[in-house]
Parts: C-alpha cells; sequence; structure tokens
C-alpha cells in the first residue's frame, strides 16, 4: 500500500478568491481534490528502542573503482561506463583546472554528445548526458571571448518546460520515490509537536511551489484537538523570477480551498524579497499569540534557483524573529578535503549523488518510461547545472570555498540551538521508505538530523532547530490582522 495522492492539481473554480476560510461546508467537494494523506499513526501500537535501526555508513569516493560502476552491469557497459567516466572527469578538469581549457571542453563535449543521449542508454549514459549540457551551460555563461557556440541539441534548456510539465513531473516524483515525502513528513511531523498547545500558528515558506506540504499539516491540524488557526506566509521572489507573484497566488487559491473543504480555519499571505532577492523581516505580518515556524526547503524538487546570499539572507532573518521552531530540508553534499577549491571531490560527490538518484528511480520506473524521462527533464537537468554552477563559485571565490557546509552548520553558527528527532518521527520516516523500494535508508545524525540515503549514499536530511529565546510573540508584532 502506497501514499495515495489524488491529483492535487486538478482546476478549482474560485470566482471570489479570500485570503482567509473558517470551516465551510462550501468547498467539502473539493477535498478529494488535494488528498495528501499523512503517515501519523497511533504510537502507542508501536514499541522498542532506536537500537534495531538499520545505519547507514558514510560512502566514499574512490577514483579508480567509481560505486555506481561496480553495480550490476556487463562487460561492454561497465567498459563504456569508465570511458564516460573519465571523460566526465576531464571535462571537469577543462572547465575547473588550474589550466582550465574552453578549447579543449568543447572537445570532450562533442566526444560526450556523440556516445550518450538523455533520451535513451543506460542511467550512466543519460546522466552522462545531462552533465555534458551542464558543462555546455557554463561554456555559455562564460565571458563572450572564452565562449563555445556549439550547443547540443539533445537537451532541453532549463526553461523549456511548460507548467504543464512542472506539475505533471512532481507529482510523478512524489508517487515514485520517497524523496518530496520524506522531507514534507518529517518538517511536518516536528511542527505538529512544537505547536501542540497552540491556538494559532504562523508558517513562513521559503520555497513553497506547489503548497503540497501543507495539506497533510491541514489534516492533521484539523483531526487534532487543538484545531488551531493556521496562516502561512509565501516567501516570493517576484514578478520575473520563476516562483512569480501570479505563480504563488495560485498555490495560495489551492491552499485556501483545501482548507475550507475540510473546515480548517486559515489565511494567506505573501512577502516579497527585495529586488536582491534579500529577505526584510519587517515585511512579515506578524500577530501577537502565534506560533511562529520557519520551513525553508532546499533539495530535490526544489531548485537553488536562489543564490547562496538570498537563502542566507533568509535564515538570518528568520532567525531574528526567535521562531519557534525552523525546519530544513537540504541536499546531503559530501564534505571531502574542500581546502584550495578541491573541485574534483566537489565533482565527484556531486556524480555519485546523482547516480544513486537515477538508480533509484530505476527500481521504480524503467528508463524508457516517458514519465521517468519528464522527471529528468524537469528537475534533474536543472538540478545538476545548478550544481556545476555552485562548483564553479566555490572553486574561484574564496568566500564560498570558507563557507562550504551545509546550511544546517550554519544555522548552528547563527545560535540556533537543535531540537531533538522525536521517537515518533523517526518511526514516522521509516513507516514512509518501508512503502517504497528496500534500498531506501533511514539514518538519524546528531539529535535533530534525518537522513535519506539510497543504499550507502547520503541523499538529503531534515534537520529541525529553535531559537533559545522563541516564544508565541515578538516586539514588533501587532494585536490583529
Amino acid at each position: 500500500m502506497a501514499l495515495a495522492i489524488n491529483n492535487p492539481f486538478n482546476d478549482i473554480a474560485l470566482s471570489n478568491y479570500s485570503t482567509s476560510t473558517n470551516n465551510s461546508d462550501d468547498h467539502r467537494h473539493l477535498a478529494g481534490n488535494w488528498n495528501y494523506s499523512s503517515p501519523i499513526v497511533d504510537w502507542e501500537t508501536f514499541s522498542g528502542t532506536h537500537n534495531d535501526f538499520l545505519d547507514v555508513f558514510d560512502s566514499t569516493i574512490c577514483i579508480e573503482n567509481p560505486p555506481f560502476l561496480t553495480e550490476d552491469r556487463d562487460e561492454e557497459d561497465e567498459f563504456k561506463g569508465l570511458r564516460l567516466y573519465h571523460l566526465l572527469i576531464a571535462a571537469a578538469d577543462a572547465v575547473f583546472g588550474d589550466h582550465k581549457s574552453c578549447d579543449l571542453a568543447h572537445v570532450i563535449l562533442v566526444r560526450l554528445n556523440e556516445l550518450v543521449s538523455p533520451s535513451h542508454g543506460t542511467n550512466l549514459e543519460r546522466l552522462t548526458a545531462y552533465y555534458a549540457q551542464a558543462f555546455q551551460d557554463l561554456l555559455d555563461s562564460a565571458p563572450v571571448s572564452n565562449k563555445t557556440h556549439h550547443h547540443n541539441h539533445h537537451i532541453h534548456h532549463r526553461d523549456d518546460h511548460t507548467p504543464t510539465d512542472f506539475l505533471a513531473a512532481f507529482q510523478l516524483l512524489q508517487e515514485m520515490s520517497p524523496y518530496v515525502k520524506f522531507g514534507h513528513f518529517t518538517a511536518n511531523q516536528a511542527i505538529l509537536e512544537a505547536v501542540a498547545e497552540d491556538r494559532r500558528v504562523h508558517i513562513v515558506d521559503y520555497d513553497i511551489m506547489e503548497g503540497i506540504q501543507w495539506a497533510s499539516l491541514m489534516q492533521a491540524f484539523v483531526s487534532s484537538p487543538s484545531a488551531p488557526h493556521l496562516r502561512i506566509t509565501a516567501i516570493s521572489r517576484g514578478a520575473n523570477g520563476r516562483r512569480s507573484i501570479g505563480t504563488v497566488q495560485e498555490t495560495g487559491r489551492r491552499l485556501v480551498a483545501f482548507a475550507a473543504s475540510i473546515g480548517q480555519p486559515f489565511s494567506f499571505h505573501q512577502c516579497k524579497l527585495d529586488s536582491d532577492e534579500s529577505f526584510r523581516p519587517s515585511g512579515l505580518k506578524l500577530v501577537k499569540g502565534e506560533a511562529l515556524v520557519v520551513n525553508c526547503m532546499l533539495h530535490l524538487p526544489h531548485f537553488s534557483y536562489r543564490s547562496p546570499e538570498s537563502i542566507a539572507s533568509f535564515l538570518s532573518g528568520a532567525k531574528s524573529l526567535s521562531p519557534r521552531i525552523v525546519t530544513l530540508v537540504e541536499e546531503e553534499i559530501g564534505h571531502g578535503p574542500t581546502i584550495d577549491g578541491d573541485y574534483k571531490v566537489q565533482f565527484l560527490d556531486s556524480l555519485e549523488r546523482y547516480s544513486a538518484i537515477y538508480d533509484s528511480l530505476e527500481a521504480v520506473i524503467p528508463m524508457k518510461n516517458r514519465a521517468r524521462a519528464l522527471v529528468e527533464r524537469v528537475f534533474l537537468g536543472p538540478r545538476i547545472s545548478a550544481t556545476l554552477r555552485r562548483i564553479g563559485q566555490r572553486r574561484w571565490s574564496t568566500a564560498a570555498m570558507e563557507e562550504n557546509c551545509l546550511w544546517g552548520e550554519k544555522l548552528e553558527k547563527m545560535g540556533l540551538k537543535t531540537v531533538k528527532i522525536s521517537f515518533a518521527n523517526h518511526c514516522q520516516a521509516r513507516l514512509l521508505l518501508g512503502l517504497f523500494n528496500d534500498g531506501y535508508r533511514v539514518e538519524e545524525l546528531g539529535n535533530n538530523k534525518l537522513v535519506l540515503g539510497w543504499k550507502s549514499k547520503r541523499l538529503l536530511s531534515v534537520s529541525i532547530w529553535g531559537s533559545s529565546t522563541s516564544s508565541s510573540s515578538s516586539s514588533s508584532l501587532s494585536d490583529s490582522e
């Protein structure tokens, strides 16, 4: 049995859009359109300790024997895989190395494009095709004098997919893997536990996307004895960004309609980033008596389209508001020896991570499936491009090298305290992964982080944070909405 999600993107006809709802029967017929089931269960029926949980071991990078080439492959595939692997390393050297050469990079990319295609072949061949396009994007964004003008016409560029493609790929990804639900459910469970006694809850969401995370939280709120009023403020990039004001408004309409359909008191607001994508806490509308929650999703399928400076600005500003809890979901990026901008270690870690993602998808949907190809084109291709851009920034920026750590570590440096992951939350994560392929693993790091892995590779993590001065109010709060 899987967590069933009826299509949450069915059109919702709202002739008069309001940003607040109360219990109403008018929208109850919409409930079936957004049934994002929560795995929250009666934990009294469970017993035992953490000792029986499977451990996930740290993966290591071995250049001579790449781990993604040592699995079940015939001799011909393994030979071609090694060839592609070394060509990718050569491309990374040509683009990021001390003696980088755009001309050499172009020659390598031409050869790679002769060998691979994003639409057919083995996992590594498809993955290599997207890496080749990501390298080409980097070359195209270089100064004009250094550009190559040859392009790989096989691969769609980042903005070539339609909103319909995006919605379809998002729903497919959440059905074929736990990547979406693992982050959403773990964060939601932590929020439920943190605000269990509150009557009003305000969530500030950095990348709300389609808002599907909050459907299960609303369902849990409605069934709880306190049934608090929920307010969500979506951080909006602005009219010229990927998440435009109009798109966020559509998400708000869906959330308002869904809340009304199940009788959840709810209101929705937006807070626009400044033109430089920095966050001003004063732009939030805060209300006395609300428990403030900050939610930040930075993992697949959420894009790292915002700059590190924008993310840092948001987290720093959010911290200044003394939130009750901060939920952070991010990619588990390997540290490795990053002294002197060791781009090769970072590149190999990314290659291993995305190989693991491809293999995990292959366990559910065959390579030739069109749905799988859509997910790769809409989510994985752009994510790989963003990863290579980040490696390039770290390679040539001393400041970026010094900040080469996970965002959770930066929250700790900001002074936020860790909030312990509950036993119930850990059990929930294990139950969720039990609905998917047994190659997925969950690991607890420290006392405030759960990590999702595929076999031996850590992929993404959920960490929970709080402020030592957090409360349900702030000195800058207004008395009412």
